[in-house]
């Protein structure tokens, strides 16, 4: 007999006091060493339209759900006495007539049978007598487009008249893939089919997204540890075939934020070290805290304690090569700063006695041409393609600034300094040679950032054949490089490119708002599309509020009574995002929640520091002309292609900073505002000014 958990009982489960939790678990774990149920009182609910239905008894108020069959026992859900019968008796749980996949269905009763609760059932508002009645969605779809996406037999005539504001009380009474490919009709006009049936309705791809079939006591204790984590259990079936594939070679997942891209990473690195009990895997991101994050996150899936998670590094890119090149060195790398490479720059200049080019185009020549590409002579500077730079440079001019550069290479050398970009480079450069390499498979978060040398040094740390590079990003959310193609360092994703299509972190206003920042299609360096079309959310909320204001002080004023509002309404402090754009900025937001209870919990930041980070509630603050986008980073523009890059990697920070929200999103800014709020807004955003 099989043993199984539905994501309705670990969202019921969390719920619970942790005494409760805790006589719950000891419960569920007699139920998987004994099937029968003989110690806990199983009683059949007689009520429930699936005679399947039992109750288990875990203390005296407490009662457990479960699903049983000759071939499964499926924990279905938890609660206090009366919640849990009644629970039940408003499910079946039954294979799909079309689709094949076991779904948990909310029985829709007829007003003849039974006055439904009013934490059931729903009732569509009647218009007010001035508003125009909306169209229904899916009126002209027939039973049989219908049932072919899963959609319960019991609810086809309500989904037939849903309109646009009715749609997602309905969605939260079915199915995810019925709701979701319901979503990507209203949006595309396009109907998704789902997988075919399966020999086990289990099985199924769709069944796989809520219910999951525990091997051991193992598994069943990690499901139970973070039961507020579902992604730890239960996948979306397009997350799963990414996480569950082979591929030959190099191979990313793409898709706008909160998709869930760096939980298939996740995912993938712990698939991969189970697979092979002897393999490393490295699963790097952008940062340190991110990195960080992503070893919080493997807890999840498997017990520190295990041997899985101790055959996985987490680590930053830049952590990652200052380790290696310690091993390889003996030494840190000191890096260069800023200060220094202008100074040297200067001086090189100088000393060949340069004239007609500024000391900004240096330095940005310097850091995303010579640098970056790991340039060491006057040959490879004159063919290099200077991806996305303006101003051409001819094969003299090339010969008249190289001995800068090639004086500044020197100088730093002498100095013992070196740039990121050179240990990268030189790490690349050793690792190229060697057949065996310190990991088995590498998988890379927040690739969208990864410059020229860091690239190169993963494609030549990762393992020849398959599965030794898989890479997760957005190019939406790119904030830290220029655009430059992939397959010219031998790491060609075509073919092996997928995107996710659906949102589970944003609400369906706040993701159409942000999305309007962006262009709904959009091409990296190789020609690969990373189409924005089509995208769902999975709920809805209140509109964006876009507000402007005259001074500081009434803006600070505004934000702090709309944090007051939030804690009001139960979202807690750590559950608050407040963004600007600059460090200097911050402490206008500070400002802002000064004295407010828990004002220390409440996230505070530059917008930059938002990647990875989720919120119920964010404001975005001080979007004021000159600031969004940056007047100082316009000014050090070298030519236009860098102007048209500062551009959109400001418009991909606002982006960045917006998805962060799950529920609620403020924006304000000073009289006048940034250009960029003008394009989140539409006529269903609140915009006021004060």
């Amino acid at each position: 007999m099989n043993f199984l958990i539905a994501d309705t009982f670990t969202a019921s489960f969390n719920r619970l006091s942790g005494v409760d939790q805790k006589a719950v678990k000891a419960s569920v774990f007699d139920l998987q060493m004994d099937r029968s149920g003989n110690g806990l009182q199983l009683h059949r609910i007689d009520k429930s339209k699936d005679p399947n239905f039992w109750s288990a008894r875990v203390s005296r108020d407490i009662r457990l759900i479960v699903h049983k069959t000759a071939e499964s026992l499926l924990i279905a859900y938890v609660d206090h006495h009366d919640a849990a019968y009644a629970w039940a008796e408003r499910r079946r749980i039954e294979a799909h007539p079309r689709t094949g996949a076991i779904q948990i269905v909310e029985v829709r009763e007829q007003v003849a049978e039974v006055a439904p609760p009013a934490t059931f059932d729903f009732v569509f508002p009647e218009p007010a007598k001035n508003d125009s009645v909306k169209p229904a969605l899916f009126s002209y779809l027939d039973d049989n487009a219908l049932l072919s996406v899963g959609v319960p037999v019991d609810w086809l005539a309500d989904v037939r008249v849903a309109d646009e504001d009715g749609f997602f009380a309905l969605a939260a009474h079915l199915p995810a893939e019925a709701s979701e490919a319901l979503l990507e009709f209203a949006a595309t006009g396009k109907l998704s089919l789902p997988a075919p049936p399966t020999a086990d309705p289990f099985r199924h791809p769709d069944a796989l997204r809520r219910i999951r079939l525990i091997a051991d006591q193992e598994e069943l204790e990690q499901a139970l540890a973070f039961p507020w984590e579902k992604w730890g259990v239960f996948l979306h079936p397009s997350q799963r075939s990414l996480v569950e594939r082979s591929f030959s070679g190099s191979a990313r997942v793409a898709g706008s934020a909160g998709t869930g891209k760096t939980i298939v990473a996740i995912h993938r690195a712990v698939r991969l070290a189970r697979e092979n009990p002897a393999a490393k895997i490295l699963l790097a991101s952008f940062s340190q805290p991110l990195a960080d994050a992503l070893g919080k996150k493997l807890l999840v899936l498997a017990p520190e304690t295990g041997g899985v998670v101790p055959r996985i590094t987490t680590a930053s890119f830049r952590g990652i090569a200052e380790q290696m090149h310690q091993l390889e060195h003996g030494v840190r790398p000191r890096i260069a700063s800023d200060v220094v490479l202008r100074e040297r720059l200067r001086a090189a200049a100088a000393g060949a006695a340069l004239k007609g080019f500024s000391e900004r185009f240096l330095l940005s020549e310097w850091t995303n041409v010579v640098d970056a590409w790991g340039l060491s002579s006057l040959d490879a500077y004159s063919t290099v393609e200077r991806t996305g730079r303006k101003s051409r440079l001819g094969p003299n001019q090339r010969a008249r600034l190289w001995p800068v550069f090639a004086a500044v290479r020197e100088t730093l050398e002498a100095e013992r300094y070196t740039t990121w970009a050179n240990v990268f480079t030189g790490l690349a450069k050793a690792l190229e040679g060697r057949t065996s390499k310190p990991f088995d498979h590498i998988v890379i978060d927040e690739a969208q950032d990864l410059a020229p040398a860091e690239l190169r040094f993963f494609a030549a740390l990762a393992p020849a054949g398959p599965n030794g590079l898989f890479l997760s990003g957005d190019i939406g959310q790119r904030i830290f490089q220029h655009p430059f193609s992939w397959a010219s360092l031998g790491v060609d994703v075509r073919g092996r490119s997928h995107t996710l299509k659906v949102c589970y972190r944003t609400s369906q206003q706040i993701r159409r708002a942000a999305d309007r920042l962006l262009p709904t299609v959009l091409r990296d360096s190789d020609g690969l599309d990373d189409e924005r079309r089509g995208i769902i959310s999975v709920f809805d909320g209140p509109p964006p509020e876009i507000r402007s204001f005259a001074t500081t002080a009434t803006e600070a004023e505004a934000v702090r009574q709309t944090v007051e509002g939030w804690l009001s309404e139960g979202i807690v402090a750590h559950e608050i995002g407040l963004f600007v754009r600059t460090p200097e900025l911050v402490v206008r937001a500070r400002t802002a929640i000064e004295g407010l209870a828990g004002a220390a919990e409440i996230t505070t930041a530059q917008m930059s520091l938002a990647k990875g980070l989720e919120f119920r509630a964010v404001a975005v603050m001080a979007c004021d002309e000159g600031v969004l986008p940056l007047d100082e980073r316009i000014a050090d523009a070298a030519d236009e292609a860098e102007l048209d890059d500062i551009y959109e990697t400001e418009r991909r920070l606002l982006y960045v900073a917006c998805t962060r929200a799950r529920e609620h999103l403020l924006l304000t800014g000073l009289i006048p505002v940034s250009e960029y709020l003008a394009d989140l807004n539409d006529k269903g955003n609140n915009t006021q000014a004060s």
